[in-house]
């Protein structure tokens, strides 16, 4: 008969430590007893090691314990065994700085102005699938194209990374409806995942070992952009109604005011024009809002039926979503104070008839652009549509703000200032003045 070996012996593996280090590293007082008791109760060898700080031991791992490999290993029997309720719970001491970044900083302004506007902020999981794409009037494979598959989903109906914060946030309306909470404003700040081209794969490294640089530049270069997204959903009624008479119920333009609010916060100049065809939004009531440079900072409006219908939210809920970056990258400028200017100001108002298609921002940016240099403000302060008009038009009607430097302007002047500013608009869209 003979011996079959199977395997190959663990070489053994000695392990000096410093007799200080277990109290260093933890946080506890441990003396020399302790620490000899514990690891000779796991199935150490321990022997006396004379050591640069003092005395030390040097310590043999049992052979059934491969996983005891270095000091830092010992230290975790060393705390788990003597007991971690031993250890301090100790505040660390904040770094000396200037506190917030920038974007966090912007992102507690955008939350405080929303919050400060009766909405409530909320958290949803990034997780969805093709069926709430489809619900929001996407193709699924559009939307596959834009976002990245998990290969551990939470749950196999929600295998995909959100591409919009809506997406999500519509959950946590539907259940605040459905227990009885009619009137709803949330919003939402969170990341979406924005996939360029095909999906790669990052490589992966054991762990305890730092990746080499190339191995990191492939694992950065296989994460999709992930911007950050503002989301606000309203439904209901805005302006409660009660004894004293009857309220609002919400609408497009306050999810627009909403975003606008958000961009004034952050003292970025922006602009609002109609937008067709965007879903999840309502095709005639949906604006788009870009920056002065052109650059798209998202939507606002109503949501489209079909959408409505396909979620289970309440009929006419309105919401926005924009691109936070987008905003917070603009407000990272050194803002100019304006000159205080302490002359009279001027008043003057028009009403212009257009056609149904003009938007009141495109007029706006009309009149502004012939009122000239001393239009302090713009303001539209009533639409009207009826008898008086013909089909297919409207009149909006707006009041201009002048002040001129040093001196008072006189009747004359503001005329002929609104006068110009109704030209260009005339020339521009077919405005006629009522």
């Amino acid at each position: 008969a003979g011996v079959t070996d199977v395997g190959r012996p663990r070489p053994v593996v000695t392990i000096d430590l410093d007799l200080e280090y277990p109290s260093r590293f933890i946080g506890v007082d441990y003396d020399r007893e302790t620490v000899v008791r514990v690891l000779t109760e796991i199935g150490c060898l321990v022997e006396e090691l004379a050591t640069t700080s003092g005395t030390g031991l040097r310590v043999t791992p049992p052979s059934w314990r491969p996983d005891l490999t270095s000091a830092p290993d010992l230290l975790e029997e060393i705390a788990r065994i003597d007991g971690y309720d031993k250890i301090p719970s100790v505040l660390p001491t904040p770094p000396s700085g200037s506190g917030l970044t920038h974007s966090q900083r912007a992102r507690r302004i955008v939350a405080e102005v929303l919050a400060g506007q009766g909405l409530t902020e909320v958290w949803s999981a990034p997780f969805v699938g093709d069926d709430r794409h489809v619900a929001l009037g996407w193709t699924a494979e559009d939307a596959r194209a834009r976002t990245v598959r998990l290969v551990n989903p939470l749950s196999d109906e929600q295998p995909l990374m959100r591409i919009s914060v809506i997406s999500t946030m519509v959950d946590a309306l539907v259940r605040n409806v459905a227990r009885g909470t009619k009137d709803v404003g949330l919003f939402e700040i969170g990341l979406v995942t924005a996939l360029e081209g095909e999906q790669q794969v990052a490589p992966t490294e054991r762990v305890g070992v730092h990746p080499a640089p190339e191995v990191l530049e492939s694992i950065h270069a296989a994460i999709p952009p992930q911007p950050r997204h503002l989301g606000m959903l309203l439904a209901g009624e805005v302006e409660r109604s009660g004894w004293w008479g009857a309220g609002r119920k919400a609408e497009a333009a306050d999810a627009i005011s909403l975003a606008s609010s958000v961009a004034e916060a952050l003292g970025v100049p922006v602009t609002t024009t109609s937008a067709d065809g965007v879903m999840p939004f309502h095709p005639g009531r949906c604006a788009a809002i870009h920056l002065e440079t052109g650059e798209l900072v998202g939507h606002a409006g109503e949501l489209h039926p079909k959408v409505v219908q396909a979620l289970g939210v309440p009929a006419r809920t309105v919401g926005a979503e924009l691109d936070l970056d987008v905003l917070i990258a603009a407000a990272d400028r050194t803002v100019r104070a304006s000159t205080v200017i302490t002359s009279p100001v001027a008043y003057s108002d028009v009403a212009l008839v257009v056609d149904e298609t003009v938007t009141a921002a495109d007029l706006e940016a009309a009149l502004r652009s012939g009122a000239g240099e001393i239009l302090e403000s713009v303001h539209l302060f009533d639409v009207y549509r009826g008898d008086q008009i013909d089909d297919g038009k409207k009149s909006l009607a707006y009041r201009f703000t002048f002040r001129a430097p040093g001196r008072t302007l006189t009747t004359e002047e503001v005329s002929a200032l609104r006068d110009s500013a109704v030209a260009a608009a005339a020339e521009a869209h077919g405005a006629v003045q009522r």
